[in-house]
């Protein structure tokens, strides 16, 4: 899986005549509502630069969540597919020598793959909520940040929620799953229950949605024309 991140702090350059362009948008500009979102807040309907990270944040959680909960989202993802749990190959166990297959370490990995479908799911609202409700202090500094800075401040202001939010509900997937090869790896894993396997899978579909999201970012802030946005085209569009 890639990582990526690259800060709020990364160098910048012409940053005074950024700042004065960007105040001249925030001076006149008016936010637009998406399609099946509702209009981010601003003052007097003048967007503020939190609003435009709002509106990015927004755009880029909503495309992300789109992908990985259709139909093998993360599987299909070239940033979010889920490699097997550290928790699925622990040495000494009978789920290790299983594992040796390499048709059953495949088709076991797809499975997990989807089953963190329904984790997205849960985790999107939110996602959602955290950018609406989100407190920054320094948004220039994430506008003229690298091509997840902002999901990277979102990430850390959100801190291990998607996981816990995740974990019941893989769990009860797990639980109600005919798979066979789901039951066989969880039941060879010796002291080890349901609620384990959903808290290590949980995690790792914690990192992938985040890697979609940061990715999502990466490709607004590249071509912001496709968000339709005429004040986030404008603001992203300026010479950095």
């Amino acid at each position: 899986m890639r990582s990526w991140g690259s800060g709020v702090n990364e160098a910048f350059e012409g940053g005074f005549e950024r700042r004065t362009v960007l105040a001249g948008i925030f001076a006149t500009g008016v936010l637009l509502a998406l399609p099946g979102c509702t209009t981010i807040g601003s003052t007097l309907g003048k967007p503020t630069p939190t609003d435009l990270i709002e509106r990015l944040l927004m755009v880029s959680s909503q495309r992300a969540f789109a992908r990985l909960t259709q139909p093998d989202g993360f599987w299909d993802s070239t940033v979010a597919r889920i490699d097997l749990p550290v928790l699925f190959g622990k040495p000494g166990t009978r789920v290790a020598k299983v594992l040796k297959s390499p048709l059953f370490r495949d088709k076991l990995q797809h499975e997990l793959n989807v089953i963190a479908e329904d984790g997205a799911r849960v985790a999107a609202p939110l996602v959602y909520d955290a950018v609406r409700g989100l407190t920054v202090t320094d948004a220039l500094a994430l506008l003229r940040g690298g091509n997840t800075a902002a999901t990277s401040f979102l990430r850390q202001s959100m801190g291990p929620s998607l996981v816990n939010v995740m974990i019941p509900e893989l769990a009860r997937v797990m639980e109600a799953t005919d798979d066979p090869l789901v039951n066989q790896a969880i039941s060879a894993l010796t002291g080890v229950n349901v609620n384990d396997a959903a808290h290590a899978l949980a995690l790792e579909a914690d990192n992938a949605i985040w890697y979609e999201i940061g990715a999502q970012e990466g490709e607004i802030r590249q071509n912001p024309e496709t968000t339709n946005d005429p004040v986030l085209i404008a603001a992203l569009k300026l010479p950095k």
